[in-house]
């Protein structure tokens, strides 16, 4: 039977039958749909946390802390050797002081970072708004939003105004408190997401002018390449500071992810099956209609293969047409969903963000897996047509 013969007969339900077949390939595309709709909340998800914790270059790099124990604190000597550890590119350390800050003659508490630019890339924090200072600017600052909760202002209205700082650095070895005006207006050129932690960066070149480090908070470990992270954390290790990786943090996101995508694809097949029921039910109806003909076809020359065929590739067209009805339901109901949820987000003050996401190898999938949904359920049908003796077929009424 030639391929064209084979298409034309495996379509013609359209013509004869159009409302059960297109009732049955929106039941397969209910289905599909939400399957795509559930794992594209997955999808969206996992986005919205990894878009949280990757920036920059921390994937690249090692958070080193000081240990609990006094025994070794990040001084400029430890952090120096670092850069002695094979495949480390660069660091970028922090330090940190409590200060008051005074913003139009209101003051409030907070604690100033000194960091040097690179930090934010390597420590994989994003600006919200504004952006970050570079080397060369010593006279810019970046906030967190709850020093902007704190003044009872919006971003727009501290963006680009000025801000002072008075330090309190504790004594080596006393309870006292040296107190030190940085004599400078420094500009608020960016704003960090953080509504529970009140601070503030600064370059650590420009706090450094007035004040030297004896020692640091901690350190970001650029390395060369991902195969080495785990090279360098070891070696860190060993120099008793404790070693956070982002690459650690990424994978473990990832794995939970995988769990959580595969679970909303478990409630989304529960519909899938109930529509893979009303294919097979279709089909097999299709069987009874059709026993007659396929009595006439097998009399004529048609072997039970070419019947087997017929069968099958309606099947597949079925399930084909299905995947795509489903890929267009998911992606119309998740569409609309993001919009609802962006406009009600935004209205109310809010961040929009994607909620579902849909990866065009995903949609892909999914209609081929349609398919071959389409295939199996056409088997059965499909052999039990193709097993049918012609003389009772024909006689079948």
């Amino acid at each position: 039977m030639r391929l064209m013969d084979i298409f034309k007969l495996s379509t013609r339900m359209f013509r004869t039958r159009p409302s059960r077949t297109w009732l049955t390939i929106l039941g397969i595309g209910v289905g599909i749909g939400a399957v795509v709709t559930l794992v594209g909340l997955g999808y969206g998800l996992q986005g919205i946390l990894l878009e949280r914790i990757i920036f920059g270059e921390s994937l690249l790099s090692l958070n080193v802390s000081n240990p609990l124990s006094k025994a070794v604190v990040l001084d400029k000597e430890q952090i120096n050797g670092f850069l002695e550890i094979d495949h480390v590119e660069d660091i970028a350390p922090l330090a940190s002081y409590p200060a008051l800050i005074t913003f139009k003659g209101l003051t409030g508490s907070i604690s100033l970072q000194a960091v040097d630019a690179s930090y934010f890339r390597y420590a994989g924090v994003p600006a919200s708004e504004g952006e970050f200072f570079k080397e060369e600017e010593h006279d810019k600052v970046v906030l967190s939003t709850a020093v902007l909760k704190m003044f009872e202002v919006e971003s727009s209205e501290i963006l680009g105004k000025t801000v002072r700082f008075r330090v309190a650095i504790p004594q080596e070895g006393t309870e006292k408190v040296q107190e030190i005006a940085l004599n400078r207006d420094y500009i608020v050129k960016g704003i960090i997401e953080n509504p529970s932690s009140p601070f503030a960066f600064m370059s650590l070149s420009e706090f450094s002018s007035y004040f030297t480090p004896p020692h640091y908070e901690r350190v970001q470990v650029k390395v060369t390449k991902s195969e080495f992270l785990d090279f360098v954390e070891e070696k860190i290790i060993e120099k008793g500071f404790i070693v956070t990786a982002f690459s650690k943090t990424v994978e473990q996101a990832n794995k939970i992810f995988r769990g959580v995508q595969a679970t909303l694809g478990l409630f989304g097949g529960i519909a899938l099956i109930v529509s893979a029921i009303g294919m097979f039910n279709t089909m097999t109806v299709t069987l009874l209609e059709r026993t007659n003909e396929i009595g006439i076809m097998r009399t004529i020359g048609a072997s039970s293969k070419d019947i087997m065929i017929l069968f099958l590739a309606e099947s597949v067209i079925l399930g084909f047409l299905g995947g795509v009805v489903g890929v267009g339901v998911g992606l119309g109901v998740g569409k609309s969903l993001n919009l609802l949820i962006n406009t009600a987000a935004t209205r109310l003050g809010g961040v929009a963000m994607t909620l579902f996401v849909f990866p065009t190898s995903f949609l892909i999938f999914i209609i081929i897996f349609g398919a071959v949904m389409g295939f199996i359920t056409g088997i059965f049908p499909a052999r039990k047509a193709s097993s049918l003796n012609p003389l009772d077929a024909i006689r079948y009424k």
